[in-house]
C-alpha cells in the first residue's frame, strides 16, 4: 500500500467512530469499491455539513456528530441546504470554490440515496424516509474551456521549462547570496530540488505519485517511473509512466549523493529523501514540503502563481503539442479524455503563435 493511503486509512479509521452510524453503514456498503482515500473525502465532507447542522440548531436533542438522527435529516428543507451552500461558499478557513462545493453536494445526495434507495430496516422500508438532496441541481463545474482559461499565462511555456530547472540548478543561489541560512539550505539540497523539479516536467507526474515513489520504482535504462494509479474501482496500480532525457542527468546526479547527503538509512526506500533538523536519518519527503519547495523557487522565478500541479500542467501542454489527445490522457493517467482536453485549448494559441513565427520567417 503506498504511503498516502496508508496515512488515509489510519485517518479514516479514526473519524468512523465520530460519525453517526448510518454514515458508518454507507462506509462499509462503499469499501469493496472505493479505496481509503475517496472515503476519507466522504468523511470530512460529512464532518462538515453534520458541524453545520450542530451550529445551526438543526440536529434535534443530538450534542455531538455521532448523535444526529436519521429524522434529522428527513426534516431539512431546501431552504437549509441553501443556507449550507451559503455557508460553504463564505468559509474563510477554506478556499471553497464552485468545484469544491459540488464535490460536497455530490457527497451528500450519494449518502442520502443510499439511506432513502438501498438501505433497509428490519421491516424492509427504506432509513431515510424524505430525500432532500434528490431535489438538489449540482451542476457541473469542470469544464475543459473554462478550466483552460484559468491556466492560460499561468504555466511554463516551451523554452521556460528548461529555464525554471536551470533557475533551481544555480539561479536560486545567485538571488539568496546575502542570506547565510538560505543559502545554506539551498546548497544541501539543490541537486535534490532540481531533479525533482526536472523530473515532474519531464515525466507529468501528480505530487502525490513522487511522494510514493521509490528508489526500485525507477529504470533508468528504459527510462520509466512505476508510481502508484487508480484504475478500475477506484483501486491502486504500479503504472509504468515514462520520463524525458532531459531528466536523466539531474536523477544520475541526486542518486550519487541521495545515501550521503540525506544518510538515508538501508529500510528507506523512499526516492526523494528530506533530512529534518535534529533528525540523524533521512525520511521520504512530504507532499507539503515539496509543494512549499515549488512555490520556494516559483517567486524569486518570477512566477508565484506556480505550483506542483502546475507544472504539471505545463509539462501536458508542452506533450500535447508533440502528441496527440490519446498519448497524453495516457502519460497523465487521465480516466477520461474529456480531462485532457483542457490541453487541446491551452496549446490553441500557442499554435496559432507559432503558424504566425512560421509565416514571418522564409518558407521554404
Amino acid at each position: 500500500m503506498n504511503v498516502i493511503k496508508a496515512k488515509d486509512r489510519l485517518e479514516l479509521e479514526k473519524k468512523i467512530p465520530e460519525m453517526p452510524w448510518y454514515v458508518e453503514k454507507f462506509m462499509n456498503y462503499k469499501l469493496p469499491d472505493l479505496s481509503p482515500s475517496s472515503l476519507l473525502e466522504y468523511a470530512r465532507d460529512y464532518e462538515t455539513f453534520f458541524s453545520w447542522m450542530l451550529a445551526e440548531g438543526l440536529a434535534g436533542d443530538a450534542a455531538r456528530i455521532q448523535d444526529i438522527p436519521l429524522t434529522a435529516l428527513e426534516k431539512l428543507h431546501m431552504e437549509s441546504i441553501d443556507h449550507f451552500k451559503m455557508f460553504l461558499s463564505m468559509r474563510k478557513t477554506n478556499a471553497n470554490t464552485k468545484t469544491t462545493i459540488s464535490r460536497k453536494l455530490s457527497s451528500l445526495r450519494s449518502l442520502f440515496h443510499y439511506l432513502s434507495q438501498i438501505a433497509e430496516d428490519e421491516q424492509f422500508y427504506p432509513l431515510l424516509k424524505r430525500n432532500v438532496m434528490a431535489k438538489v441541481e449540482i451542476k457541473r463545474t469542470h469544464k475543459p474551456k473554462d478550466t483552460a482559461a484559468k491556466l492560460e499565462g499561468k504555466l511554463l511555456q516551451e523554452a521556460e521549462i528548461v529555464e525554471f530547472v536551470e533557475y533551481v540548478k544555480s539561479g536560486y543561489g545567485h538571488d539568496v547570496v546575502k542570506n547565510k541560512q538560505a543559502t545554506y539550505a539551498y546548497e544541501i539540497n539543490k541537486t535534490r530540488d532540481a531533479c525533482l523539479v526536472s523530473l515532474i516536467l519531464n515525466s507529468g507526474l501528480r505530487v502525490s505519485e513522487v511522494v510514493n515513489l521509490n528508489i526500485e520504482d525507477v529504470d533508468m535504462k528504459k527510462k520509466l517511473l512505476y508510481v502508484f494509479r487508480k484504475g478500475k474501482n477506484d483501486e491502486t496500480f504500479k503504472t509504468p509512466v515514462y520520463f524525458r532525457q532531459d531528466a536523466v542527468d539531474d536523477l544520475l546526479r541526486y542518486l550519487e549523493l541521495r545515501s550521503t547527503t540525506y544518510k538515508a538509512p538501508k529500510r528507506e526506500k523512499a526516492l526523494f529523501l528530506a533530512l529534518a533538523n535534529g533528525k540523524a536519518e533521512g525520511e521520504r519527503m512530504t507532499k507539503r514540503a515539496i509543494q512549499e519547495m515549488v512555490v520556494k523557487y516559483a517567486k524569486r522565478f518570477g512566477k508565484p502563481y506556480l505550483s506542483v500541479h502546475k507544472l504539471r500542467h505545463s509539462f501536458a501542454t508542452d506533450y500535447y503539442l508533440r502528441n496527440d489527445l490519446y498519448r497524453t490522457q495516457e502519460q497523465l493517467g487521465h480516466a477520461s479524455p474529456e480531462t485532457t482536453q483542457i490541453y487541446a485549448h491551452l496549446t490553441d494559441k500557442t499554435m496559432s503563435e507559432a503558424i504566425d513565427k512560421q509565416k514571418d520567417g522564409t518558407e521554404g
